[in-house]
């Protein structure tokens, strides 16, 4: 080891610190080279006699490190007497950069304030660093890639299904104006039959738009008013009697149904969940609708059906979007019926549950306040 000081350590000493697995170095306040081991030396591509007593430390750095050095390092040094596990980029003799960690220490040596400094080799730390960094980059990418293709989906869900509304609301109207008419049996037949089309058509093009603006944030149009319960159930069950003539739909309904709330949401709520019955319950056996008003400040609706139980892993996510029901192709529904009736309870300020068995069937119990 080069120094530039007949006082120093022995010559066994510098022999040790030669070999050491570090790179070790003085220097003066200033930063220039005192002493510099051969670890070091090797490390940078420079030979002692080329450091010491002729450059500063903070001359080995980039532009950038040199920046550190005056605004953070020497600060540092001076106020703490330390710094620990720093970062910096050394340029080696043929002009490549070594990554490197540095330690350094300042203290009073024979009156002289000196640096001790060891520095490491850094290179796989400084590759892992930055496949990390490339990695985040790539991830917040990946991540706002998918979120602008899911709000574009979503963008698209809602202009698609307002503009599809008009034309099934004119094959709708059509149909209808077909009953004023005298139609053979086969031709009523098949007008009812594009009546239910298209008003389940309806019905589906609203849970899309139901959809798209809870998912952009704007939330269910919500208008509460008082109401009766027990009526808005009936109405909406006449309604579902015509869409589903072939299941049968059993009514109870008890207790004081008066509330406020946004009638035409819990006929579509009420809607969705017997269209769920009919999708996956049992078609021999009724459909029960039950509203109980006898709860005080609180008022209940259940829709139950006998069939085939929910399966218990998927009653974590069966109000989630795009879910479907016990097995593939059990529903023609897009998976959105559930997703709006849990809209629809919380607009309310209210929740919806499910419970599901071999024994006692599935039942979808909504919970609301008067």
């Amino acid at each position: 080891m080069a120094h530039g000081s007949e006082r120093g350590p022995s010559a066994e000493a510098l022999a040790l610190l030669d070999q050491a697995a570090c790179g070790l170095l003085q220097t003066s306040d200033d930063g220039s080279f005192l002493r510099a081991n051969r670890t070091f030396c090797q490390w940078i591509g420079r030979g002692a006699d080329e450091l010491v007593g002729r450059v500063r430390f903070q001359d080995l750095l980039t532009a950038g490190g040199r920046i550190f050095h005056q605004t953070h390092w020497s600060p540092l040094l001076r106020m703490q007497g330390t710094v620990s596990e720093v970062k910096l980029e050394l340029v080696h003799g043929d002009g490549s950069l070594v990554p490197m960690v540095v330690n350094a220490i300042r203290h009073e040596h024979h009156g002289q304030i000196v640096h001790e400094v060891a520095a490491y080799v850094a290179r796989d730390r400084d590759k892992y660093e930055r496949e990390l960094l490339a990695a985040r980059k790539e991830a917040t990418r990946l991540h706002a890639e998918a979120k602008d293709r899911a709000l574009l989906a979503e963008q698209m869900i809602g202009i698609v299904s307002h503009d599809l509304r008009n034309p099934v609301s004119a094959i709708a109207l059509a149909t209808e104006l077909l009953g004023y008419d005298e139609l053979s049996p086969a031709q009523e037949h098949a007008a009812a039959g594009i009546l239910r089309a298209a008003q389940r058509a309806t019905r589906l093009i609203g849970d899309l738009l139901d959809f798209t603006q809870a998912r952009l944030g704007a939330g269910l149009r919500f208008a509460p008013a008082a109401c009766d319960l027990h009526d808005v159930v009936d109405e909406a069950l006449e309604e579902l009697g015509l869409a589903y003539p072939r299941r049968a739909l059993q009514r109870v309904h008890t207790g004081d149904g008066r509330c406020v709330a946004d009638a035409s949401r819990l006929a579509q709520l009420v809607g969705n969940l017997v269209s769920n019955a009919v999708s996956h319950g049992r078609p021999e056996t009724p459909i029960t609708v039950t509203t109980d008003g006898t709860q005080g400040n609180t008022l209940t609706l259940a829709v139950h059906n006998d069939g085939e139980p929910i399966p218990p892993a998927l009653l974590p996510s069966l109000f989630e979007p795009m879910t479907r029901g016990t097995k593939a192709g059990s529903g023609r529904s897009v998976g959105l019926g559930l997703f709006i009736v849990r809209e629809i309870a919380k607009a309310h300020g209210g929740t919806v549950v499910v419970r599901s068995s071999e024994s006692e069937g599935t039942t979808f119990t909504l919970t609301l306040p008067r």
